[in-house]
């Protein structure tokens, strides 16, 4: 593309994934004398921190969702598509979306990453992680659909099994998770249902180092491992999953290995890097590490590379403190402003230090009025840490109107002990139910939230 004022060509920036890296760079692009192309395979932009809840019913995946085209309309120079990147010239400096190709000037990339079973893939099928919308509604069928199983379930052993739930990881996922579950037993759930007591469900939480939280400071740790178990959770440490299956999860905590049964087990244990790592190892050369993150240089690009960058999830950045940056939201906005920065000044002929990644700390929720907060200066936990929690997540929602939703939904919530998104979809569910019907829809076509 040409600018008609001086008949210069206009620098393309291509970004691939709406995520927090991608989004925020197309953001600061805004004002630049630059075109940019944000590619994504999702039409909208996902507040991932709160997704945990839209698995437990607090929230509905719009709540935390903004529309790309939306975030960006003001951004003139900001072209918006729908896509799949599935390849890269980076000879001809073209990505291939489907069957088009797109030029670029300078490529960054924010693909993300998914959860791993560290190279056990089959149990992804007995315990869903939570990376997508998608995810997030399978957990929440899964949970609510436990609670409905046991109010018709007659044999003691199986209605334990249904009220008996596992999460296995027992970083800030895994702890919001725990919490969560745990309140709809004992507090939203306990008068809906009449052959059941909600509050003898089982959650049980799985960590295999000697700490909940590990990046927290350890009594921030130890207070919401005290928080957990006063809302029913038994968190068991140095405890490492050796097999899941259907309904069984085996451990082993030092030489004793042992099975428990739950139909209910959710993945909060690892993550590995989106497949786009592996494209661009193989057509630029970088080295990645275990987990599939592009190894990048001092300013986020890839060796050899210089137009090409690497933020988020993606990236393995080891040039702060000799070990990868964490896989969290401010990381890669940070990255992707950085980048962004990065490209007004090369165009300018002027060059920046490399990047320095500001930590603000560490947050997670345990259940209302309580959670901690590691800003390193300071530490807090209880009700003033999780006010603080509330304030944060409010202010990081991307649009007005989410602000405004949330912050109502949360406040009903508060009040009234209720989660109005206890939503069960799909076939499946009613089957399990025993809800046989063949003349309804419901038996032919899945229920689309």
């Amino acid at each position: 593309m040409v600018d008609a004022d001086n008949n210069n060509p206009v620098h393309q920036v291509v970004i691939v994934g709406g995520g927090f890296g991608g989004l925020y760079a197309a953001k600061a692009l805004k004002k630049a004398d630059v075109n940019v192309t944000l590619i994504d395979k999702r039409n909208f932009h996902l507040f991932q921190p709160l997704l945990y809840q839209v698995a437990t019913g607090a929230l509905s995946p719009a709540d935390i969702s903004s529309p790309l085209r939306s975030v960006l309309s003001k951004s003139k120079n900001t072209k918006v598509r729908l896509g799949f990147v599935n390849d890269i010239d980076t000879v001809a400096q073209n990505v291939m979306v489907g069957d088009e190709t797109i030029h670029y000037d300078t490529l960054i990339v924010a693909t993300g990453a998914k959860h791993s079973y560290f190279g056990k893939d089959n149990w992804e099928e007995f315990a869903p992680g939570l990376k997508t919308v998608e995810d997030a509604i399978e957990m929440r069928r899964r949970i609510f659909m436990a609670f409905e199983a046991a109010e018709k379930e007659t044999d003691p052993e199986k209605r334990r099994a249904w009220l008996t739930f596992v999460i296995v990881g027992g970083g800030p996922t895994g702890v919001e998770l725990a919490g969560a579950i745990a309140e709809l037993a004992n507090q939203t759930l306990k008068e809906d249902f009449r052959n059941i007591d909600t509050s003898e469900a089982r959650i049980l939480l799985l960590e295999g180092m000697e700490r909940i939280l590990p990046p927290f400071a350890p009594e921030l740790s130890q207070a919401a491992e005290t928080s957990l178990t006063q809302l029913g959770v038994l968190v068991q440490t140095k405890t490492m999953v050796t097999n899941i299956e259907n309904g069984v999860v085996t451990i082993k905590q030092g030489d004793s290995v042992r099975e428990l049964a739950s139909k209910t087990i959710l993945w909060a244990a690892g993550v590995k890097a989106n497949p786009m790592g592996k494209v661009l190892a193989e057509r630029t050369g970088a080295e990645c590490d275990r987990l599939g993150r592009v190894i990048v240089e001092p300013d986020l690009s890839i060796q050899g590379h210089s137009h090409i960058f690497v933020v988020g999830d993606l990236a393995n950045f080891s040039h702060q403190n000799g070990k990868p940056l964490p896989g969290v939201a401010p990381v890669a906005k940070q990255e992707g402003e950085y980048v962004a920065k990065l490209i007004q000044q090369r165009l300018k002929g002027d060059t920046l230090p490399q990047f320095n990644y500001t930590d603000h700390g560490n947050l997670a929720i345990i259940g209302q009025n309580s959670a901690v907060v590691d800003l390193g200066f300071i530490k807090l936990k209880g009700f003033f840490a999780w006010l603080f929690w509330l304030l944060i997540h409010i202010y990081f929602l991307i649009e007005f109107d989410n602000k405004i939703v949330v912050m109502i939904q949360w406040a009903w919530n508060y009040f009234t002990r209720n989660r109005g998104a206890r939503l069960i979809t799909g076939q499946e569910s009613l089957a399990q139910v025993g809800i046989e019907d063949s003349k309804s829809s419901y038996n032919r076509q899945p229920i689309n939230v």
